[in-house]
């Protein structure tokens, strides 16, 4: 098995939850006070971790600047994904869709693995971009 998969499932337990809880605190708290408590309780988890690193003298962050502009891009990308996600919720969308919402977060990010990390573009991966694309649309009903 390789090293990263326990990490995978880990993450795949920890943002299936994070959608849960959206859903749950999407009636009861504005979609831009609820992204922001989010992001703010997610940026102290990971301060949290870091203070960690630091105390156990396991601290090794490399930074550059294209690496900190990127972040800034992705942190830009998850606090308005979490206003969608409120907004969806607030809008009556139902939970059941956010799995074919990120498969096709999923197909955007196999192609651009494709195309500009020179990924293997196998007929499985093409294959989930379509079921994707497909999901995404039968979402309408």
């Amino acid at each position: 098995m390789p090293a990263w998969f326990w990490y995978a499932v880990l993450a795949a337990v920890l943002y299936g939850a994070h959608q849960i809880f959206t859903r749950m605190a999407a009636d009861h708290i504005g979609e831009g006070l609820g992204g922001f408590v989010v992001e703010a309780t997610a940026a102290l988890s990971i301060l949290v971790y870091l203070a960690f690193l630091s105390m156990a003298s396991r601290w090794d962050q490399k930074s550059s600047l294209s690496g900190v502009m990127y972040s800034v891009l992705t942190g830009v990308c998850v606090g308005a994904g979490t206003i969608a996600f409120f907004l969806l919720f607030q809008k009556g969308g139902p939970l059941s869709s956010v799995p074919a919402i990120l498969a096709g977060g999923a197909a955007i990010m196999v192609i651009a693995g494709i195309l500009f990390f020179h990924e293997t573009a196998s007929w499985q991966r093409l294959l989930g971009i379509a079921l994707a694309i497909t999901g995404l649309f039968l979402l309408r009903r």
